[in-house]
């Protein structure tokens, strides 16, 4: 599976590197470090694709004297990354757990990342070493839709999900690694990147979700999907 994100295979997947989705989940991000009063100096991103993520949130006004650092195994990835770099945000190809940190980060984001590693609980727990606060962002694929479709196939060979999680799963993925949980909400993805993802069948699918979810978010990310959990923990 690394040799896909190395080689160029997964960036002719997906060739924006799903930069389109950066700015929303930044906002995400933001707004539960400044929720839960996470003042950071340094913030690192494990993953971090294309850069876009932490291009957006260097621009936040409250993360004015913030320093950002993204690593990354995708050489492909890291080259789009480095249009974005300035002198508050620079970019790594390489694996972070190997590399000589000498700028210990206060935050260390995981965004939509541990479901592509094989050994998924192995990286959880070195991720859970590498900072104070960790931020991560996870897609629960398993739903009652997702199984009546059967669309596990398609999420593994498109983009690259070859581990499936529900709100609890990832959660219990987290506890068992040693993490304590601060904070942990969903994000509803489905609805609030419509406007980068629009078609007919998206707007159709999101009339029913958009109704449920004022009854219940829990409920509707079981049965419909279309949800992320973002959780920080220590």
């Amino acid at each position: 599976m690394k040799s896909i994100y190395a080689s160029g295979v997964y960036l002719e997947s997906n060739r924006t590197w799903h930069v389109e989705d950066s700015a929303w989940k930044a906002d995400q991000i933001y707004s539960l470090l400044d929720k839960n009063k996470v003042h950071p100096r340094v913030v690192a991103e494990i993953g971090c694709g294309a850069g876009a993520i932490l291009s957006e949130l260097s621009q936040k006004s409250g993360f004015s004297g913030v320093r950002f650092k993204g690593y990354d195994i995708s050489p492909q990835a890291i080259e789009l990354a480095n249009s974005r770099s300035s002198d508050r945000l620079t970019f790594f190809c390489e694996d972070m757990f190997r590399a000589a940190e000498s700028d210990v980060p206060d935050v260390l984001l995981v965004i939509d990342v541990f479901e592509h590693v094989p050994d998924y609980m192995g990286f959880v727990s070195q991720c859970r070493l590498m900072a104070t606060f960790k931020v991560y962002h996870i897609p629960l694929d398993i739903h009652v839709s997702s199984v009546m479709r059967n669309t596990f196939d398609r999420t593994r060979q498109q983009i690259g999900h070859i581990h499936l999680f529900t709100a609890s799963s990832a959660i219990a993925t987290l506890r068992d690694t040693g993490h304590e949980i601060v904070d942990q909400y969903y994000t509803d993805g489905a609805l609030g990147l419509f406007k980068q993802h629009p078609s007919i069948k998206r707007a159709m699918a999101n009339i029913p979700r958009w109704l449920l979810s004022q009854l219940s978010v829990s409920f509707t990310a079981r049965l419909l999907g279309g949800y992320s959990l973002l959780v920080l923990a220590k």
